[in-house]
């Protein structure tokens, strides 16, 4: 439907030029002037219209308004109404004066309307954030759709687990402290034994040894120092205490003495110790108690006082390092083995 329908109300246009006047249908028009109804035509052009005695005076200052024009009433705002959308449907916003009071306006609702919609992208941002995170960490769903008679059985089967861990946690400390006992106790053996095979070592005569002791230098007199004077000379030494001895010759030959040694008389006042030969005088070198070997020595009847009726000499030295450093060769056992 048109405007021009619209405008009617009757849903038919209004015809142009003049409004024949109603009367029964098929009656001419009583007016003198009437024009001839065969030439009456909307097609014919018409003059403009008369205004007759009845219509009102037109205002002054205002057009009048021909009834046969059409109006675009869709152009004309209602009264109270805001102005019309433009194009895109919405309201064309107010423009700026001449001294630009509207833009301030219109800027601050850009602006606002931007921080509006970051506020609601980080909201956004957020909350899937916080989603997410409750998420990963809920509990598992299928701990909490299982049965209380489940429930209760894994924790059993936990308790359980725990226990048979907490004894393999004692049985494995029990194993390190019987590791760590049996290592000390292996250190001790082995320290020991290390101290045994020292000691041996220095009675067989394989190792040298160092400490305190004695140097006992015989000088021969009218008789020479026989074999039986020396041989008195080392037993009493080793019934006071003595740990290691050597003898020497005046040559600088060195024998170590040992519980296997034994002495002979040379030639030419010679003496043979363990098959080597010794010329005098002779020294003995001795680890031990310094005081109670001489004591030993100088006992009324003993060693001093046979070489010193022999016309010989016996001198005594202290020493608080004597070393006795000759070395005998290791037995080979043929026929003894330890008891077991």
């Amino acid at each position: 439907m048109s405007d021009e329908q619209t405008d009617t109300g009757t849903g038919w246009p209004q015809p142009a030029g003049p409004v024949r006047p109603g009367g029964p249908a098929g009656e001419p028009d009583p007016r003198p002037d009437a024009p001839d109804p065969d030439e009456l035509s909307p097609l014919a052009p018409q003059g403009p219209a008369q205004p007759s005695d009845d219509e009102p005076a037109a205002e002054p200052g205002v057009e009048p308004v021909d009834d046969g024009a059409t109006v675009d009433l869709s152009a004309v705002s209602r009264s109270g109404e805001p102005p019309l959308a433009g194009s895109d449907g919405l309201a064309e916003p107010p423009l700026a004066g001449s001294d630009g009071s509207e833009a301030p306006v219109a800027a601050g609702r850009s602006r606002w309307s931007a921080a509006g919609v970051m506020i609601a992208a980080l909201l956004a941002l957020l909350g899937f954030t916080l989603v997410v995170q409750l998420k990963t960490t809920s509990t598992d769903p299928t701990l909490g759709a299982t049965r209380q008679e489940d429930l209760v059985r894994i924790l059993s089967d936990l308790d359980a687990r725990e226990n048979r861990l907490q004894q393999d946690i004692r049985a494995l400390e029990d194993s390190q402290r019987q590791l760590q006992s049996g290592e000390q106790g292996r250190q001790a053996a082995l320290d020991e034994a290390t101290r045994r095979a020292d000691e041996l070592g220095i009675l067989a005569g394989t190792l040298p040894a160092v400490g305190p002791g004695l140097t006992v230098q015989f000088d021969a007199g009218v008789k020479p120092i026989s074999a039986n004077r020396v041989l008195d000379a080392v037993q009493e030494l080793r019934g006071a205490g003595a740990e290691a001895m050597q003898i020497s010759g005046g040559d600088r030959a060195t024998v170590r003495i040992i519980a296997s040694t034994y002495f002979l008389d040379g030639d030419n006042g010679s003496l043979m110790v363990e098959g080597r030969r010794l010329s005098g005088p002779y020294t003995i070198t001795v680890i031990g108690d310094p005081a109670t070997m001489r004591t030993a020595l100088n006992i009324p009847g003993g060693v001093v006082a046979s070489v010193r009726g022999d016309g010989g000499n016996v001198t005594f030295g202290e020493r608080e390092v004597a070393e006795v450093s000759a070395l005998h060769v290791p037995i080979k056992l043929e026929h003894a083995r330890p008891v077991s």
